[in-house]
């Protein structure tokens, strides 16, 4: 048994209303980075001392990805990282056996979204109902990384989740059920469930968060396959959402040619200070210098640097939209100098989540964790700058 303490659920702002599509500098670390961060809140890094990532997208499959989750979330070095490849069963079977103190990230990247459920001492307590594990691999990736998809909904819906959720002999009918169409979930459902925009792991969290719009607790049921997990919740959790209305995908053009050849030990300096979003601060007179430099600028000392948390609100100082193609970068993009809240520095990042050219001097924004570039096959994370969304009132007055 566990509490959910919270939970936060993130959308990326491209797609539809039913179906969400990954930006071209997302992917599944920072779909639930972004989870993570609103699951957490103000919450102190302490409370969380173990995080489970399940994912059958895991950006890198060897290095792996647990430095730059932890980094991008703001988590201690020393924090444990389990990354899991899986679907809805396997987050809900990592939820309901996780301890106080335990983070669980979910994210898919087709359909997109993420969900993040932190376990603590208050909040609604999870049961485990029941669960059966059996195989049907009626869609497949193996090391070749080509999806053989087999393509029989009558043998799935029989042999594969049929049987699954009879042999699970649940008690009542669950409240939401994750991992199927909302057609098909609502015939199983006690009452009208919330439909869900995704089906792969994120799925269950976003069953748990469902509960807020179904209005009462009850059985949540994920499947896979052939394979189910279903849990009891008796309270509705609280939960967090980073969910932007959604736009239509931006058209851009991938140019060919040779991709820029990654530097480990550039990158090695540099992962910190930029995934942390930390400036250096010198020792001798505080002077601060994003990205931390040898030399400081403002007394000229070569002593120590100290690496302080930078704001991830500011303003934009000026900005650039990008057409010329660039191999290995989607285009066009936009660039923008941002002038960051409360202190003396200004940094240059690209612009994410709105189309190229509409941001403009003064617009205001947050700074996001984003996959800059993939170099020699290592994800490249920055920050990127996402707009605020206009008030209401602006936006009818653009509109007029």
């Amino acid at each position: 048994m566990s509490r959910l303490t919270a939970l936060g659920t993130y959308l990326p702002p491209w797609g539809t209303g039913s179906a969400r599509q990954a930006g071209p500098d997302e992917d599944a670390l920072t779909l639930g980075v972004a989870a993570a961060r609103a699951a957490l809140g103000s919450r102190p890094a302490v409370d969380v001392d173990r995080v489970v990532f399940v994912s059958h997208d895991l950006p890198l499959l060897e290095g792996g990805n647990g430095a730059a989750l932890l980094a991008g979330i703001g988590l201690p070095l020393g924090v444990a990282v389990v990354e899991q490849i899986g679907g809805g069963p396997a987050a809900l079977d990592a939820l309901a056996g996780a301890a106080p103190g335990t983070l669980i990230i979910a994210a898919d990247v087709a359909p997109a979204g993420a969900a993040a459920a932190l376990v603590g001492d208050t909040g609604p307590q999870l049961s485990p109902a029941g669960r059966i594990t059996r195989s049907l691999p009626v869609r497949s990736r193996a090391r070749d990384g080509v999806v053989h998809d087999y393509e029989d909904p009558r043998l799935q819906r029989e042999r594969g989740l049929g049987v699954a959720v009879e042999k699970l002999g649940l008690p009542e009918k669950p409240a939401v059920v994750a991992g199927v169409p909302a057609k098909q979930a609502a015939g199983m459902c006690a009452g009208r469930p919330a439909a869900l925009p995704t089906t792969g792991a994120s799925a269950a969290l976003f069953a748990l968060a469902a509960l807020e719009q179904v209005g009462s607790p009850g059985l949540v049921l994920a499947v896979e396959q052939a394979s189910a997990t279903a849990v009891s919740v008796d309270g509705i959790p609280e939960v967090h959402r980073d969910e932007r209305d959604p736009r239509p995908p931006q058209p851009v053009r991938q140019t060919p040619g040779p991709d820029i050849a990654v530097s480990l030990a550039a990158y090695e300096r540099a992962f910190e200070p930029k995934l942390r979003w930390e400036a250096g601060r010198c020792d001798a007179c505080g002077t601060l210098a994003f990205p931390p430099r040898y030399r400081c600028l403002g007394c000229g000392s070569e002593g120590g640097w100290s690496l302080v948390p930078l704001p991830r609100t500011g303003a934009v100082y000026t900005t650039v939209t990008v057409h010329i193609p660039v191999p290995a970068l989607p285009t066009p993009y936009s660039l923008a100098i941002v002038e960051l809240d409360g202190v003396d520095v200004r940094a240059l990042v690209k612009v994410t989540g709105v189309p190229a050219g509409t941001t403009g001097i003064g617009d205001r924004g947050t700074l996001v964790l984003r996959r800059v570039a993939v170099r020699s096959g290592v994800p490249d994370y920055g920050y990127a700058l996402l707009p605020d969304e206009p008030a209401a009132g602006e936006t009818e007055g653009a509109a007029r």
